[in-house]
């Protein structure tokens, strides 16, 4: 009965956090629509042009767009060499190709190629676009300090992230805040160094007018609010793979174990930087010290603790 008890806690778990995410990816969408729209109606009437439509909004979606194709289509090839990763050694790294293999069959996924940062520090990521395309990174030190059980815990959650898709939504994600900062920050440049349009506001009346104050706060707090909602995005896609963890491995102990150890593991991960520490298990850039302080509103993953307590429910 308790076995029971304790598989419903698990896919409750994974519903609420899909639930979660959904509802904080839907106000995303409303939010950029319209920051995007008010800009670009704003940007418009500054130029000129009577109110209606979509002005600017289809030309910055089209280079925000074609700014992160290429990342999108090459982020495992980038972010491997970032971290000067290695191809994993099936005879060198035994237990992390044969964990990965068996959680592949458990998941119904194909294989993800492997590769290693030899370094000492503790951790992991997962990247690619889709699931025929994923590659999980582990560290050597992530190799060497954990139990077999507790490497389990830490590949399920991976693979939770290549399952989920999380990478092809953080890219979508992507594209849409950085349609709103280009958008903003043309009209910004436009309104502070484009000339009077005194004529051409006046003309536009005072739906123009409206439009266009609207314009200036949507383009003065956008681009901070979304990113805001793009790192809650982030926190809430580690509690799914956390749980989504779990309905792989069918037991929580051992990702709880894993998360203990990594947080308070003291080795710095030397490769790590800003624009890879998102797709880590553990932020690698957040152990202690001043980040911890801070950790919250700004930080691309949920506290531990708080990943630890929703894993203990499913115990």
């Amino acid at each position: 009965m308790g076995f029971i008890n304790a598989m419903k806690n698990i896919y409750e778990a994974v519903d609420a956090n899909k639930r979660k995410s959904i509802l904080v990816i839907a106000f995303f969408v409303v939010f950029v629509f319209c920051a995007t729209y008010f800009i670009s109606q704003a940007a418009s009437i500054y130029m000129g042009y009577e109110p209606g439509g979509l002005g600017f909004m289809g030309l910055a979606l089209i280079v925000s767009g074609l700014m992160s194709f290429g990342s999108y289509y090459f982020s495992d090839s980038i972010i491997l060499g970032i971290s000067g990763a290695r191809p994993a050694d099936r005879k060198r790294e035994f237990d992390f190709y044969t964990v990965a293999e068996n959680l592949a069959i458990a998941s119904g996924l194909p294989k993800p190629k492997l590769y290693v940062i030899d370094d000492d520090s503790p951790n992991a990521f997962a990247t690619g676009r889709d699931p025929d395309h994923a590659v999980i990174c582990a560290t050597r030190g992530l190799l060497q300090k954990l139990s077999r059980t507790e490497l389990e815990g830490v590949i399920a959650h991976e693979m939770s992230h290549v399952r989920n898709y999380d990478t092809r939504l953080q890219s979508l994600v992507a594209v849409m805040v950085g349609m709103v900062a280009l958008l903003g920050d043309w009209f910004l440049r436009i309104s502070w160094w484009g000339g009077d349009r005194s004529d051409d506001q006046k003309d536009s009346g005072a739906l123009g007018a409206i439009f266009i104050i609207l314009g200036i706060v949507f383009a003065i707090a956008s681009p901070f609010i979304a990113q805001l909602i793009q790192l809650a995005i982030s926190r809430r896609r580690e509690f799914l793979a956390d749980s989504g963890s779990v309905t792989i491995t069918k037991q929580p102990s051992g990702l709880i174990s894993a998360l203990k150890k990594i947080s308070v593991d003291a080795v710095p991960l030397r490769t790590a930087n800003k624009a890879t520490a998102h797709l880590y298990i553990v932020n690698p850039l957040g152990k202690g010290g001043m980040a911890k302080r801070f950790s919250g509103l700004f930080n691309t993953h949920p506290p531990v603790e708080e990943r630890i307590k929703a894993l203990q429910t499913m115990l």
